[in-house]
């Protein structure tokens, strides 16, 4: 499911909405996904290869993993993400054409692993805890944050300019993206250097998911359809879906974002430049009495 570079035309996909006709794709839970040239297969169709579970794609490969690779796997520590539980998750797909197709106005990397694993990471630069929390990037236009099933937001760190959230084995997660602009935003998302739409090897050619002015997606796992997804779990690094599926460990426990503005429309509004311009770093100027 390769897409081709993004032309000046394309789709994405958003969850939660009915099915657009074919010319006008739509979005996933809170999210909408963009796809320059949307599958959309008939009803009661199998699945393609790129959607199947890790365990009906034994068959050999160029890129089959290595003996060592395998042996790698087994002994390495900290968490990676599993392919879950199949989850139901509609998405529609949408039009959408980026304004510069490879060129992403922000980008960001969240890093995750155990409590063990994340102080040894954040240990050699310093570090700041942080609670349960999302966090903003391209200077403020999308906050985003990984949410544990049980609705709250992970703890983690803040190392240099890393982010690491804390998770444990066997957790469920979603990644929560919230658009704070008044413009369209698509989100092409990656976890364990996969794309969450098809599995394969993430890149800024993919389409992502379409974030509404000021709205919110919650990604919950690999898509397998435009109905449901296998649900992000924690877990070790031999039983993660990237090892399981293609045997390459190297980019576990890490997830990107890279955001794309449409084109027509500016990431940064007159309003927010002004905002920013006059911002006061010293706005308390004399002291006042109690109760005021």
């Amino acid at each position: 499911m390769n897409a081709p570079p993004p032309s000046a035309g394309g789709n994405t996909f958003a969850p939660g909405a009915p099915m657009a006709e074919a010319s006008e794709p739509a979005a996933a839970k809170g999210a909408v996904m963009m796809d320059a040239a949307p599958a959309q297969a008939p009803a009661g169709a199998a699945p393609s290869t790129s959607m199947m579970p890790p365990s009906e794609m034994r068959r050999e490969s160029e890129g089959a993993a290595k003996p060592t690779d395998q042996r790698e796997a087994q002994n390495r520590p900290g968490l990676a993400t599993q392919w879950g539980e199949t989850r139901h998750s509609s998405i529609t797909t949408v039009p959408f054409v980026r304004a510069e197709p490879m060129n992403p106005f922000g980008m960001t990397s969240l890093f995750y692993n155990d409590e063990q694993g994340a102080r040894a990471m954040a240990n050699a630069s310093g570090f700041r805890r942080l609670q349960a929390q999302t966090f903003t990037l391209a200077n403020g236009a999308v906050a985003v944050g990984l949410r544990g099933e049980g609705g709250g937001f992970l703890n983690g760190f803040v190392a240099g300019e890393k982010t690491f959230a804390i998770g444990q084995p066997g957790q469920r997660y979603s990644i929560v993206l919230r658009n704070l602009t008044p413009n369209r935003v698509e989100c092409v998302v990656s976890v364990d250097g996969l794309d969450v739409l098809d599995g394969q090897a993430a890149s800024f050619s993919k389409r992502g998911y379409l974030l509404d002015p000021h709205g919110e997606v919650e990604i919950d796992g690999f898509r397998q359809s435009m109905d449901t997804v296998a649900a992000f779990r924690f877990g070790s690094v031999r039983s993660s879906y990237a090892n399981q599926k293609h045997g390459d460990t190297r980019n576990v426990g890490v997830i990107g974002v890279a955001l794309f503005h449409e084109r027509g429309t500016n990431p940064w509004t007159g309003s927010e430049i002004q905002r920013r311009q006059d911002a006061n770093p010293f706005p308390g100027q004399f002291a006042t009495p109690p109760g005021q």
